[in-house]
């Protein structure tokens, strides 16, 4: 089965540890892996392509995560496709009040993940909640290793 690389990643600046703390997560972050590149939406620069070293060097801590996908390809192209996309500040104020959040063309992190896989026909998540995805939603998915139906030979 093929699948799609997360990179998942926190680092010691204030808005991570609040994102850490209102989600009760490891995780403040999560990028698709594309290659040797990310594409991710964070705060001040919108939804972005970036190096992997980068973005593996930002972070005080890491991991990745392969989830399973039919196409690849298809939810990288829908990810790539929001590029220069604005970030969703919105999202950020609903995960400090517990409440829905909708930016019609904005992104957090990991509203652009869950959203790239409906985009390919690939849902991870039900699509009335791929707008209020956080980071910790995405790392409770079973990865590609852990589906025995789904895990290479």
């Amino acid at each position: 089965m093929k699948s799609v690389r997360l990179l998942f990643s926190t680092t010691r600046w204030p808005l991570s540890v609040a994102i850490r703390a209102v989600t009760w997560s490891r995780w403040s972050h999560v990028a698709l892996v594309d290659g040797d590149s990310v594409i991710e939406a964070v705060a001040l620069h919108g939804v972005r392509r970036a190096a992997l070293p980068d973005a593996i060097a930002r972070a005080a801590d890491h991991a990745f995560v392969d989830l399973p996908a039919r196409d690849p390809g298809a939810v990288l192209a829908a990810a790539a496709a929001q590029i220069r996309k604005p970030y969703d500040y919105t999202a950020l104020l609903g995960l400090a009040l517990r409440r829905d959040w909708q930016a019609a063309d904005a992104w957090f992190c990991s509203e652009l993940v869950a959203w790239s896989f409906e985009a390919a026909g690939q849902p991870l998540l039900r699509s009335e909640v791929v707008r209020r995805v956080t980071p910790q939603h995405l790392w409770m998915l079973p990865p590609l290793h852990d589906i025995p139906d789904l895990a290479p030979a």
